[in-house]
């Protein structure tokens, strides 16, 4: 495949991880402050949906574009911001795995309280706030990323 076209990939997949991560966590974190468990399950719903439909496959392209230029372009693995982007692409998997499965469970806990019309338990509070702390590393570590590919630092 013609490197221009990759790259071109590789910088979409990247727009897409970021921006549809971003306005995820945005408008879910927006119906969890409104605190209706009805809205929040909703919301969950379409939530675990474009994770699925955008940001996994997005991860997958960029995992894979990012490896093939680094082959064709001959960088080896030690370069400093190579090495350190691959790092921070497995710390921001490592947290954005169980993002996806606290997503689910939110989704479900609210889901429960609105068929009983229950005020939404506990568990739920602990489940968003596990959401709310793993997604600060791994958006300060995609934003990381970011700088690393542009800027190259040595």
């Amino acid at each position: 495949m013609d490197y221009l076209w990759v790259k071109w990939i590789h910088i979409l997949s990247s727009t897409l991880l970021f921006g549809t991560g971003l306005g995820i966590a945005f408008f879910f974190w927006i119906a969890h402050r409104r605190g209706d468990p009805r809205v929040i399950a909703e919301t969950a719903r379409t939530v675990v949906i474009a994770d699925a439909c955008f940001t996994a496959p997005a991860v997958i392209v960029q995992f894979v574009s990012g490896m093939w230029l680094t082959w064709r372009l001959g960088i080896p693995f030690s370069v400093f911001w190579l090495k350190t982007a691959l790092l921070l692409f497995f710390v921001v998997g490592a947290c954005w795995l169980p993002v996806l499965w606290l997503q689910a469970r939110a989704r479900r806990l609210a889901a429960e309280a609105a068929a009983l019309g229950a005020p939404l338990p506990e568990a739920y509070r602990r489940t968003m706030r596990w959401w709310f702390w793993l997604g600060w590393p791994a958006f300060l570590g995609v934003m990381a990323i970011f700088w690393l590919m542009v800027m190259k630092p040595v």
